[in-house]
């Protein structure tokens, strides 16, 4: 999640499918002002999506749902402000290659699982308040064990932006079925590392891609060549199922692809994740 700059370099090099191992940015990305009224506590207030926007269960409730920000077992170690229901919602176009991509899936006994989709500006905000924050790590143990917290801006872990406010953008993973589900992560239960072995990390019903979700760690690189074997295997069945349906896998993030061309390409919007945000008037 990198600076402007960063971001730049990145997305040059998902288009071009190179191979990243050195320095780590972000999912942020070069465009307008974001799109941000002042959050308001009370809903009646807040923005509405737009009408290109949809709730991916409306198109395939086959998808996975595991929403990670929705709940405290993410690298902060509370829910984010903004998520106000564990649902992924997205533009009609990525949702709608989505489900071409897991149909995809299905018919080889997988199905795809989203950890976050679209992620409204103020959500963004609060990963910078607690970046700043350098006496909160609470949750280092697990997400990044190997990284000081000082550096998150500089290394491009944490940005200003993010392309999953642009709505076509999202986190995901493959799952073999059947599925088992994943347990809920408890408050302040010990820690493992996210690049340690499978067994020893949280548990995931996921396939087994060399590190956990949200890992800031250059073993998340799509293509790290330090990953090999069937963890390899399975990183690159998720990206070609990916690509084949029109998305663009960000190098750096093994989890992070984008729908493109994008529906919008250069707006960052802050409604909140919630049902009520897709309601018309």
């Amino acid at each position: 999640m990198p600076r402007l700059a960063a971001a730049l370099r990145g997305l040059a090099a998902a288009a071009a499918a190179l191979i990243a191992v050195a320095a780590v940015p972000s999912d942020a990305a070069a465009g307008t002002a974001p799109h941000r009224p002042s959050p308001s506590s009370h809903p009646s207030h807040d923005p509405k999506a737009p009408r290109e926007f949809v709730a991916l269960r409306d198109v395939d409730p086959t998808i996975i749902q595991e929403m990670r920000y929705a709940t405290p077992h993410d690298f902060m170690g509370v829910p984010v402000t903004g998520y106000r229901a564990p649902m992924c919602l997205l533009t009609q176009d990525a949702a709608r290659a989505l489900h071409r991509a897991q149909r995809s899936f299905l018919r080889r006994g997988y199905s795809l699982k989203v950890y976050d989709c679209y992620r409204p500006q103020r959500a963004v905000d609060h990963f910078v308040r607690w970046a700043e924050d350098l006496g909160d790590q609470r949750m280092k143990a697990e997400f990044y064990p190997r990284v000081d917290k000082s550096t998150l801006f500089r290394d491009g872990y944490i940005a200003e932006k993010s392309g999953h406010s642009r709505g076509s953008t999202l986190d995901l993973t493959l799952v073999r079925l059947p599925a088992l589900p994943t347990r809920p992560y408890v408050p302040g239960e010990p820690l493992s590392s996210c690049y340690g072995p499978k067994a020893a990390r949280f548990p995931d019903n996921g396939l087994d891609m060399g590190t956990g979700f949200d890992c800031f760690d250059t073993l998340a690189h799509t293509l790290d060549p330090r990953i090999k074997g069937t963890q390899r295997a399975h990183r690159l069945l998720l990206k070609d199922g990916m690509e084949r349906a029109g998305f663009v896998n960000y190098p750096y993030e093994w989890w992070h692809y984008t729908f493109t061309p994008e529906t919008f390409p250069d707006t960052y919007f802050d409604f909140p994740v919630a049902r009520r945000s897709l309601v018309r008037h």
